[in-house]
């Protein structure tokens, strides 16, 4: 099996379910609730794990009865817990998520995913022994993103950046990471200035840019390609962009040609959103396998 380290948030998901979103200012009425497991780290270890690879997770949890309903999805999941730590004085991360019209809305509340700190990762340092490949996002402190990109580089680790939520990022960071996987939003906001295909030829084989519904865009060096997306009948998207990177993390550590890798990506990401769920609809290596 190969070796993933995750690194990143750890929450639980509020989704409430609604024919209407809400404007400003207004209320309407839902028609279903549920708290299943969420945070993009968590979110992105657990999809690794179903697809195969040997997965552990560096995070924090809170002092809350939230906290045990994270640590024992990822012992259901066989993600290993050894650095992922209860925070005694605040409570576990939460995710708000309205799911109408065919998409969702997301309101996070980092609490103690804000602990998840470089001096964290530097008691963590363990985990990254004989790591293929280290995924991390952005729902986590910005420097703790900088100094993960740093030790990556030292120790000669690829490093998978899923930069979401959207922010700046330092050259730095860009320049440390193997492989960097924003949607288009995000991209408008790391590269301002820059048209997509600017941006890609900026970064070859670096930069992937999620295009929904029409699959992803990259530039191998010589010309831009398009790896379409897998048409399905869509139930939730929420956890669709994390089991996408999951998906490319464990097929590139796995040493999948690239193209290949983003292919094997999209139809993970595509069987995610036909169930309901951040995880829930998370695919294994077999389901994934059957429909390529």
């Amino acid at each position: 099996m190969t070796k993933i380290v995750v690194i990143g948030s750890s929450s639980i998901d509020l989704v409430v379910t609604s024919s209407k979103r809400p404007g400003a200012g207004e209320t309407v009425l839902g028609e279903s609730f549920k708290t299943v497991p969420g945070g993009k780290g968590a979110n992105q270890a657990v999809a690794a794990a179903r697809l195969g690879a040997d997965v552990t997770m560096i995070g924090r949890v809170g002092d809350d009865h939230f906290a045990q309903d994270i640590l024992n999805n990822f012992k259901r999941n066989a993600v290993s817990i050894d650095y992922v730590e209860p925070v005694t004085h605040m409570e576990s991360g939460t995710a708000h998520i309205i799911l109408a019209e065919g998409d969702n809305s997301i309101v996070v509340v980092k609490a103690a995913n804000n602990e998840v700190t470089p001096a964290y990762v530097d008691k963590s340092i363990q985990a990254f022994e004989d790591a293929a490949m280290v995924m991390i996002q952005q729902e986590i402190p910005v420097e703790t993103v900088t100094h993960v990109s740093r030790i990556c580089r030292k120790l000669g680790i690829p490093l998978l950046l899923n930069p979401a939520p959207a922010r700046p990022l330092e050259e730095e960071v860009i320049e440390n990471a193997a492989y960097i996987t924003p949607n288009e939003h995000e991209a408008a906001i790391l590269f301002p200035g820059l048209s997509v295909s600017e941006a890609l030829r900026k970064y070859p084989n670096k930069l992937f840019i999620t295009e929904g519904s029409r699959g992803v865009r990259y530039y191998d060096g010589s010309e831009e390609k398009l790896v379409p997306s897998y048409k399905v009948e869509v139930v939730d998207t929420t956890g669709a962009g994390d089991t996408f990177n999951a998906a490319f993390a464990v097929a590139l550590a796995e040493g999948q040609p690239l193209y290949e890798s983003v292919r094997f990506a999209n139809r993970a990401a595509s069987l995610s959103v036909t169930k309901f769920g951040a995880q829930g609809g998370m695919p294994t290596r077999r389901e994934v396998e059957a429909q390529l």
